[in-house]
């Protein structure tokens, strides 16, 4: 008679079991990790998502068991009943949970054989990514890689219940909405039922939320899927998933206050680390003038320091044409710098600051003689001194110096002092420094369309103050924005919502568009508002960049089951792929390519 093709359904996890058992009968199912035949012993290591045990295999106890065993592989699927027991003293193993305990074997069964991996299951072993992710599903079987996914279910989990525990009403938005192209590309879908026209994609469900509001739904959450068609980076994926909210009649410091008790929750119950009560909130402009970014990383020291009056009437020319051009010449100092980083190290920075777009980046070394630098003999005695002052250098310290448009070295020196804590190692990776950044510009100008365009939305709320300069100044206008930053992250970020009719023509008009271009893009939002708006506001999470940090990974790619790579293909399924001519003729598409001139 046939074997039962799965007869030995399991009684605990692997990784679960405890002393207490001890004399218990046990039967586990997982994969084999490894396994030792010391002649006549085989010791066979079980592995699940919960952890490891041990098995023994004896000979003399049972001979047709042992022989089965004898002829496992790494990877091959068993089920194992056994009584279990303790191991002797001197065979405790402290890196396993179970280390104390191991079931001896009694009746086995095989549930499926495996081939050669085609790298180990080991935590910590070196793999190439293009490999991992070709074999993802093999990959996730790492303890390492499966701790991350646990922390992502409860990181979810808490983030329902804790919203839900304050009012929140949890809605799903559609997935195949409307074309709104202001802002990154679309991902589009073609309509086989109206022939030439497109859904989108959802970059985020932004507008739905705040219609949401208007219905007067007061409170929303969802975890959305959200899609991107834009370029990649380590935090940054095509599709990816928010922890998305709104909310009805709040300003600013309601909204912020939602959210720093979520972010205190998931950290005390994930990591037990007490986040403090309330979090700092700076400016934008501080923010830049302070540490060149936006989402600064304030674990370390390494402040931006202005020397434009110090050095504008220098006879360095570099540095006086950046002050009367409008930009500025600002520096970080190095503490320690003259003795952790070589003169080739320091040419490499001056490269890595042309990333950037800065055309370069001078440097001053301080000795207790005096000053060592290539600029040394442009400045005076006496602005090489307000220089020192100003950086509050001592002897032993690097003065690195850029000049150039503000943006430009607001982003070369924001980037370097990252990258020379790190270099240096200067973090203190168990700290979480929590950060609002707020009153954010509402424009930005875009020199290729020659208009301004949104820093976040069309429909982020002006500062009350700055409302009477929507036509006249529009540079100068601050938005009800703020970001959340954690260590050089943006963790999240929202705004408060225009509900004004009125005030959001005004913002359409001020970024360009024409009545007729608003209502056809945005109509639907505008009409809805013609009957009675709430003040609103909301933010949303990167929830996959939330988990990246509570793991403390450097790439969201490590907490998605299946992510997409640089070029925003998925290797495991090799997706995209071409599809059947017959359903490009359902959707009235046709495909037409330009070669290059190679291919041709």
């Amino acid at each position: 008679m046939t074997e039962k093709l799965f007869r030995l359904k399991r009684t605990d996890m692997c990784g679960e079991i405890k002393e207490a058992q001890v004399g218990s009968s046990i039967t586990v199912n997982g994969w084999v990790q490894d396994s030792r035949n010391l002649g006549g012993l085989i010791f066979v290591r079980l592995r699940d998502r919960s952890g490891f045990i041990q098995i023994v295999f004896d000979e003399t106890v049972n001979k047709e068991l042992f022989n089965i065993a004898e002829g496992f592989r790494s990877e091959d699927v068993i089920a194992v009943s056994g009584t279990l027991r303790m191991r002797t003293e001197g065979n405790f193993n402290p890196d396993m949970k179970t280390g104390t305990v191991e079931i001896v074997a009694e009746d086995v069964q095989v549930l499926s054989k495996s081939e050669t991996p085609p790298f180990e299951i080991i935590d910590d072993k070196e793999v190439s990514d293009a490999i991992k992710l070709k074999y993802r599903y093999l990959d996730l079987r790492k303890p390492s890689v499966q701790k991350s996914f646990i922390i992502r279910h409860k990181a979810a989990q808490i983030a329902r219940n804790y919203f839900s525990d304050n009012g929140f009403l949890e809605i799903e938005t559609p997935m195949l909405t409307k074309s709104t192209p202001e802002g990154a590309r679309d991902y589009l879908v073609p309509s086989r039922v109206h022939g030439g026209k497109f859904y989108a994609l959802p970059q985020s469900p932004q507008l739905y939320k705040q219609i949401l509001m208007v219905a007067g739904m007061d409170k929303y959450f969802q975890i959305a899927r959200c899609f991107r068609d834009e370029d990649l980076r380590a935090d940054r994926q095509p599709e990816f998933t928010q922890i998305d909210l709104e909310m009805s009649f709040v300003q600013e410091e309601d909204v912020m206050t939602i959210n720093e008790g979520f972010l205190r929750k998931a950290f005390k119950e994930i990591l037990n680390y007490d986040v403090p009560e309330k979090f700092d909130r700076i400016p934008y402009c501080e923010a830049m003038e302070r540490w060149g970014s936006d989402k600064p990383d304030r674990r370390f020291k390494m402040e931006l320091c202005d020397l434009s009056d110090i050095v504008k009437d220098c006879e360095f020319k570099v540095f006086t044409d950046a002050v009367a051009n409008g930009g500025s010449v600002r520096a970080i100092n190095v503490e320690d710098g003259a003795s952790k980083l070589s003169r080739k190290e320091i040419d490499k920075l001056v490269d890595f600051v042309k990333t950037y777009k800065a055309k370069g980046m001078a440097w001053i070394t301080v000795e207790e003689e005096g000053v060592k630098s290539s600029i040394a003999k442009f400045l005076t005695e006496e602005q090489l001194a307000a220089i020192i002052t100003k950086t509050q250098a001592k002897p032993g310290d690097i003065i690195m110096i850029v000049a150039d448009k503000n943006k430009i070295v607001f982003d070369s020196l924001g980037a370097l002092r990252c990258h020379l804590a790190k270099k240096l190692d200067l973090i203190d990776e168990n700290e979480y420094n929590f950060l609002w950044v707020t009153e954010f510009p509402l424009f930005e100008y875009d020199e290729e369309e020659e208009r301004y365009v949104a820093v976040h939305h069309p429909f982020t709320s002006p500062m009350d103050e700055d409302i009477h300069l929507l036509e006249t100044e529009p540079g100068k206008v601050r938005a009800k924005a703020y970001d959340i930053v954690l260590n050089g992250y943006e963790l999240g970020g929202g705004s408060i919502r225009i509900h004004n009719s009125d005030l959001q023509s005004r913002m359409f008009k001020a970024l360009g568009f024409s009545e007729e271009r608003a209502w056809n893009q945005f109509g639907f939002l505008l009409e809805a508002f013609k009957y009675g708006t709430p003040p609103h506001g909301g933010m949303a999470y990167g929830l996959d960049r939330l988990v990246m940090l509570l793991c403390k990974k450097d790439s969201i790619r490590d907490v998605i089951a299946f992510p997409k790579v640089q070029n925003a293909s998925e290797l495991m399924t090799n997706a995209p792929s071409e599809v059947d001519s017959k359903q490009l003729k359902e959707l009235s598409i046709d495909i037409c390519i330009e070669e290059t001139k190679e291919e041709e």
